[in-house]
């Protein structure tokens, strides 16, 4: 079971290029940053999955994903670095592809690209986004930045993303391009990790939608002619809590990803650290007896 980290990046934050440095000294396996470009003000969508109420602020805080693990990745050699998760279809797959080929290039190789289609729909309203094809034009973005990735000439026809040969360089480093891991709790995520991902990014599920989810994943891969090995279970958003880890491995999750929210500790790195610090003694020592 890898565990992973999930950090903040904020104007009140500590630095990322700190948190990513002392995450790999602790042994962390991953540093995971999410993505909101904008919080429109008179939001009313209600999270998935938590209680209702308004969207807390740091939705609106965080900085730019890529910029922020390309700051990490100067300053580390080993973590992989991943979004958890980027918002597909409120990118141009034009853009994305060169910012993902770029980050996995310049990172050696380590950058792990988890996706969702998002779920406030005023955000996907403000940029430009039918919120009720959301998914259709993110399946289409991941088969066109395939295609960017892994052709010297590229070209893509489809309903929403349409454009001639073209070159895109760089390549990613990793072969034929970082893995995609789907981000979702929806019935149909299933098919849509065996027809063009490599993951699945479930956040606030239990240990049973786990299991559930990785019999349904096996089942649909093997109708397809696709090995199940080949898709991973990475479990979002858990406590720094060595029982509950272990009960997602037992269901057969390979990566857990703490804490339940994105960390940001603060401007005092002292402070923040020696936080990191407790947190990592506590997950990263959980198969000791």
């Amino acid at each position: 079971m890898e565990i992973g980290f999930s950090a903040l990046p904020t104007d009140y934050s500590m630095d990322i290029a700190t948190v990513a440095k002392r995450t790999e000294e602790l042994g962390f396996e991953s540093l995971w940053v999410p993505e909101h470009p904008v919080l429109p003000v008179d939001s009313k969508t209600q999270r998935p999955g938590y209680p209702p109420g308004p969207i807390p602020k740091w939705y609106a805080d965080q900085a730019d994903p890529f910029v922020s693990l390309a700051r990490a990745s100067a300053v580390t050699t080993t973590i992989k670095l991943g979004t958890g998760v980027c918002i597909v279809p409120e990118r141009s797959p034009l853009v994305l592809a060169k910012e993902v080929a770029t980050l996995d290039m310049f990172s050696g190789g380590r950058f792990l690209f988890g996706i969702g289609a998002g779920w406030l729909k005023e955000e996907s309203a403000v940029m430009g986004v039918d919120f009720s094809r959301r998914w259709a034009r993110t399946r289409e973005a991941v088969l066109a930045m395939k295609e960017l990735w892994t052709k010297t000439a590229s070209e893509f026809h489809g309903k929403y993303y349409d454009f001639p040969p073209v070159y895109s360089f760089p390549k990613p480093a990793q072969q034929p391009h970082p893995p995609v891991l789907i981000g979702s709790r929806a019935s149909r995520v299933f098919g849509r990790v065996v027809e063009y991902g490599d993951g699945w990014f479930p956040t606030r599920v239990t240990p049973e939608d786990v299991r559930q989810g990785r019999a349904t994943l096996n089942e649909l891969a093997e109708k397809a002619g696709r090995d199940p090995r080949s898709i991973e279970i990475t479990v979002f958003g858990l406590p720094a809590d060595p029982d509950e880890i272990r009960r997602f491995e037992d269901a057969g999750a390979d990566r857990a990803i703490v804490p339940e929210s994105p960390w940001p500790g603060s401007r005092d790195d002292g402070e923040s650290l020696a936080e990191l610090e407790r947190i990592a003694e506590k997950v990263l020592s959980y198969d000791d007896p």
